[in-house]
């Protein structure tokens, strides 16, 4: 894969925030649909934040055949390109995950994309979206280098439901990133140690799933962020298989593992983490928070961070900070 075309600086919304008020915002939806309803509420929710926000054309569009798509690929990847491409445009906010944002990777020219990957600030763009959205944060990292927030979707029913939730992502939109812990309320520790390196990841599925595609030559180490949702144990073992076979878990500086709701008996999960992932010599987290969890962490992709996990010391996973 060629290396991008301009200099990024992923490190750029550790000392300042990514957005401030007055900022534009553009609303796309590249895999599942979502309702006229929950658009409206999302829109509100960005624009009571002072943000300016503008919405795809294609955002609510019905998908010929599938209804699990929000509209065709064509359209999907339309908004998504001229998103990014707007120079006006300082964010680019996926507001619902679910399925197809994969389907629309082979067709974007990221030389394009790369061009237009700074702001008018010299600041590099942000992708926001969590779930499905790992396609994306994978191939805007290897693509254009270009830090990214796994984040909750102002579209879907975690947004309404959890004052946590809004306010946490407001805080990463409108807040500098250096220094923050981002350690949940559950977190344990299964294999002690401290590690530092970029962080990357997000929905394991979706990383299982782009193996032997482009994005997955690039094989990056650092901190892996791992989570999952709707998945029964034996995928979920599958899926870390795969990822241990293709060296991506082998790479990893620390394993940081998010939430697995609804994914049945979470002690077998813990059975099956413990067995394929704690002899690989690095630090593990259980249960950090991050993913489809009620009131789920949003996490900082393709920026610099440390893990401190001893023994008898509280738990840090830090933005920016180094060892």
């Amino acid at each position: 894969m060629s290396a991008p075309l301009l200099a990024t600086d992923p490190s750029a919304y550790l000392d300042s925030a990514p957005l401030q008020p007055g900022d534009r915002v553009r609303f796309v939806s590249p895999s599942g649909p979502g309702s006229a309803e929950s658009l409206e509420r999302a829109v509100g929710y960005y624009r009571d934040w002072g943000l300016d926000v503008v919405v795809g054309d294609h955002v609510l569009d019905p998908h010929p055949r599938a209804s699990y798509l929000a509209g065709d690929d064509d359209g999907r990847r339309q908004d998504l390109v001229d998103a990014w491409l707007d120079p006006d445009a300082d964010a680019v906010v996926c507001i619902r995950g679910g399925y197809g944002a994969m389907r629309l990777l082979d067709g974007i020219d990221w030389a394009r994309m790369q061009q237009a990957a700074l702001r008018r600030d010299g600041r590099p763009k942000l992708l926001t979206g969590s779930s499905d959205i790992t396609a994306l944060h994978e191939a805007f990292r290897v693509n254009l280098d270009v830090p990214t927030l796994f984040c909750p979707m102002a579209g879907n029913d975690v947004f309404r439901d959890s004052e946590f939730v809004r306010e946490d992502v407001r805080r990463w939109l409108l807040e500098a990133w250096r220094g923050r812990d981002i350690v949940g309320p559950r977190t344990e520790v299964l294999a002690p140690g401290v590690a530092e390196g970029r962080f990357t990841g997000g929905n394991l599925s979706l990383l299982a799933g782009a193996m032997g595609a482009p994005e997955s030559l690039d094989r990056p180490g650092g901190i892996l962020f791992l989570e999952d949702v709707d998945e029964e144990p034996y995928r979920i073992d599958g899926f870390l298989t795969q990822l241990g076979r293709a060296g991506r878990l082998g790479d990893a500086s620390a394993l940081v593992l998010g939430s697995w709701h609804e994914c049945g008996d979470l002690g077998a999960i813990r059975a099956l983490v413990d067995e394929l992932l704690l002899d690989l010599g690095v630090p593990v987290l259980w249960e950090q928070g991050f993913g489809h969890d009620p009131n789920a962490l949003s996490i900082p992709l393709n920026v610099e961070g440390s893990l401190t996990a001893r023994a008898g010391e509280p738990v840090h996973l830090t933005v920016g900070g180094s060892l």
